[in-house]
């Protein structure tokens, strides 16, 4: 057959390959103890890269090394300080004859070395900036670490900004975002599991848990959800999100996002197990219940009672966020004896000139309000606020004045909107934007017992999802009474004295109980004591 091919390769019009074409032989093979054979190989493989370097050094005469690194993806200072000037140092100090294969890690001061001989190990570090030193006369390569380290700083996060709290977010370094994390959980039972996914990206995924506190059923699972993606490239968090979620067609998330490293510790206390991404600064958590999305880590920095009045105002607007236009609608179409006369007659009369029903009104305007709302976020800062402002105010009054939209419509549209901004989770809060128009077509047809089987529907639908196990309702579908206290409440910190249940298996002590606050004992001595 090898004739056949040389002969096919000399008739005309068959596709020549060019020389520095590599094979997935070469690159399945491993290193020889010739240098040039070696440079050669890898710079088939690396052909047509115009930022790879192959730098040859050679002193005086007696050691001759090549190291092979991305210029784009390395510190080349730190080549020079820390691999050549050691390495070089090392060779002079050589007395007697000095062997060709010389080549000692202990020469070289960075720490994050290794030893291969692996061609596809070679080129898989050396795309994740690593540095290649070969010699001559050696079948191995010594790989070492130098990665840039440009990096933007550790600003506050700006899709969950908090009033009191820590201000730092995570970034898109996975190095970085693993030692936030380990700052705030300083034990030796945080471990930390790497994937690498992607066949073409080749994009390092971490996952992190605390043992003895996260469940192992829970373990498992992340682990062969994450183990069995199979993609060419992940280039966020939420390629993996996509992959790993109980019921992709939910409108509700089932997996936690957040650029806080807080919350990520946070949760992690709790048993739950978190997943990094490299080059994305949002972290995921598992699993997610529904009350975790009207949670803001900014409940557990304030004191209790002003936490939990807060959580019943998110509780009331994001009702207020579903149910306002359709119950709107609803009313003034099919059920107007439910409204006090006054309202009637004030909403017939701002009615009167629009020439579209109740329910094509509440669609026009939650059309716009998502249209300007998305404009705010796609143009510019310094332009998208004043866009969303000015066009809804423009429109709105516009609308009203040309008798296209009524007064009443519009407001209730605008409140709608700020509901849905209370909710401090921003997946979560798209979920339920997204329930609004079901929502309104089920009260424009069958009115107020369209809102009661869509109601039925969404509550069936969440008692009936999973996050990796465990249920989304949790603890108010499976009934635990003990964990209402951070669902309906916000009770004290030292109140909270066991681990959710659902979450963590063995270690459920959080804390020990008897801590609630009290004068100590020196200051009662002190009210005893004479004058």
């Amino acid at each position: 057959m090898k004739w056949f091919r040389k002969w096919m390769r000399t008739k005309p019009g068959y596709p020549v390959i060019p020389e520095e074409l590599h094979t997935e032989d070469e690159e399945n093979g491993g290193l020889t103890e010739d240098l040039e054979h070696n440079e050669w190989i890898l710079k088939r493989i690396f052909h047509n890269s115009s930022d790879i370097v192959f730098r040859h050094v050679q002193t005086a005469g007696r050691h001759h090394w090549l190291i092979i690194y991305f210029a784009t993806l390395v510190e080349e200072e730190l080549i020079n300080d820390h691999i050549l000037k050691p390495m070089i140092a090392a060779s002079e100090k050589q007395e007697g004859i000095v062997k060709t294969e010389w080549l000692d890690d202990q020469s070289i001061s960075l720490g994050m070395t290794s030893v291969t001989s692996e061609v596809s190990v070679i080129v898989k570090q050396v795309l994740s900036g690593h540095a290649a030193v070969l010699t001559i006369g050696n079948c191995d390569a010594m790989m070492v670490k130098v990665n840039a380290k440009s990096t933007r700083s550790l600003d506050e996060p700006s899709s969950e900004p908090v009033i009191r709290g820590p201000r730092v977010g995570f970034i898109e370094n996975i190095s970085k975002n693993i030692g936030l994390i380990r700052s705030l959980i300083k034990t030796s039972r945080l471990k930390m599991e790497t994937f690498t996914l992607g066949g073409l990206s080749q994009t390092q995924v971490v996952m992190t848990y605390i043992v003895g506190i996260a469940s192992d059923h829970v373990i498992d699972e992340v682990r062969e959800r994450v183990a069995r993606i199979k993609i060419d490239g992940i280039l966020d968090s939420g390629y993996v999100e996509e992959f790993i979620e109980d019921s992709p067609f939910s409108p509700f998330p089932l997996v936690h996002s957040t650029e806080r490293p807080d919350v990520v510790a946070a949760e992690l206390l709790e048993g739950k197990v978190a997943i990094l991404v490299d080059a994305s600064p949002f972290v995921l958590i598992v699993p997610m219940t529904f009350w975790t999305g009207l949670q803001a880590s900014e409940d557990y920095y304030i004191r209790w009672p002003i936490a939990t009045f807060v959580r019943w105002i998110r509780f009331l607007f994001i009702s207020i966020a579903i149910f306002a236009p359709p119950l709107y609608v609803a009313i003034t179409t099919f059920n107007q004896e439910m409204i006090p006369t006054n309202l009637v007659l004030s909403i017939a009369s701002s009615r009167e000139p629009v020439p579209f029903p109740a329910v094509i009104e509440a669609f026009i305007m939650e059309v716009i309000f998502e249209a300007l709302r998305e404009a705010g976020i796609r143009l510019p800062k310094q332009i998208g606020q004043a866009i969303s402002i000015v066009g809804a105010l423009v429109i709105g009054q516009a609308a009203v004045l040309a008798g296209i939209i009524s007064a009443p419509v519009v407001i209730i549209v605008s409140i709608t909107g700020i509901a849905a901004f209370t909710i401090p989770r921003y997946s979560f809060a798209n979920g339920i934007r997204l329930l609004r128009f079901p929502m309104l077509f089920m009260a424009g047809t069958l009115g107020l017992y369209g809102i009661v089987i869509g109601l039925l529907a969404i509550v069936l639908h969440i008692s009936s999802l999973r996050s990796f196990g465990v249920p989304y309702f949790t603890p108010a579908a499976p009934m635990v009474f003990s964990e209402l206290k951070d669902v309906i409440i916000r009770a004290p910190i030292w109140a909270k004295t066991r681990r959710p249940k659902e979450t963590s298996i063995s270690d459920t002590v959080r804390e020990p109980t008897g801590q609630k606050p009290s004068p100590g004992s020196a200051a009662e001595k002190g009210k005893e004591a004479p004058e």
